[in-house]
């Protein structure tokens, strides 16, 4: 896979985006306001949620390579309680970062480990975690912004990388598409674009046009906005309409509506 962000800049940036998203905690009129991003959430299920993901990933890769969930983290998922008194909920959250951040710290970038993303084309090591967890943290930071009704763009190195890390995380699977071979097209103002080729293979991305090459066939959708609002709409926080789309827009209601097999 190409060159991403290096290690040392993604455990700044999850640090710098949990900061953010505390910030937004510590501002928000009540922790039981409704988070508009996550239907049926509030703000301390938001908070519970991502402080949670922290520990629980922060126990798997301090576990090293596992082909499953190690049982601790398995318990602490299911057994997470965070404080409801604002400042010892933010003292927890905070606390949930500074877990992760050293189990990735103490683990570098390329200790094994077990992930979901199993048979998709990232890595399943701590740099993968890293690197998700970046998105993980940016996008809750937005939902909470959302909630003071004044959601802050993602920050544009985080936005770069993490329209790529979706597309090789989350999209790429050895499942067959169900519908007629084709490709999509993803296009930041930025200056970096992606193709998503979907067939009887599975789902393969890579960066367009790759060195040396250019695409043999056009794509069958394509969508543009900045790498901000791309993923935004990768992961369902703005509608993919709000994209500057070209081609058949039926296309992408097949690839939202798709759930491959894992």
């Amino acid at each position: 896979m190409e060159k991403t962000l290096e290690f040392p800049v993604l455990l700044q940036l999850i640090d710098e985006r949990s900061a953010a998203f505390r910030a937004a905690v510590a501002a928000a009129p009540s922790l039981d306001a409704q988070v508009p991003t996550c239907p049926g959430w509030t703000l301390f299920d938001l908070v519970q949620h991502l402080g949670g993901g922290d520990r629980f990933w922060a126990v798997i890769v301090g576990a090293g390579p596992s082909e499953a969930p190690p049982a601790e983290a398995t318990a602490l998922r299911a057994t997470v309680a965070a404080p409801r008194e604002r400042e010892a909920l933010l003292a927890w959250l905070a606390e949930s970062t500074q877990q992760l951040l050293s189990a990735l710290r103490e683990a570098g970038p390329d200790r094994g480990c077990w992930t979901w993303w199993g048979t998709s084309q990232s890595p399943q090591d701590s740099g993968g975690v890293a690197r998700h967890r970046v998105q993980e943290t940016a996008v809750h930071t937005y939902d909470a912004q959302i909630v003071l009704g004044a959601p802050e763009p993602l920050p544009v190195e985080v936005a770069l990388d993490g329209v790529e890390e979706f597309l090789f995380t989350c999209n790429a699977t050895t499942s067959a598409w169900p519908h007629e071979p084709t490709a999509f097209d993803y296009h930041a103002t930025e200056g970096r674009s992606w193709r998503l080729t979907v067939d009887g293979d599975g789902a393969r991305p890579t960066r367009i046009p790759v060195p040396g090459t250019t695409p043999a066939t056009t794509a069958g959708a394509s969508a543009q906005g900045t790498a901000g609002e791309l993923v935004l709409a990768l992961y369902g926080r703005i509608p993919v309409d709000s994209l500057k789309l070209d081609g058949d827009r039926r296309l992408f209601d097949q690839l939202i509506a798709w759930e491959p097999e894992q």
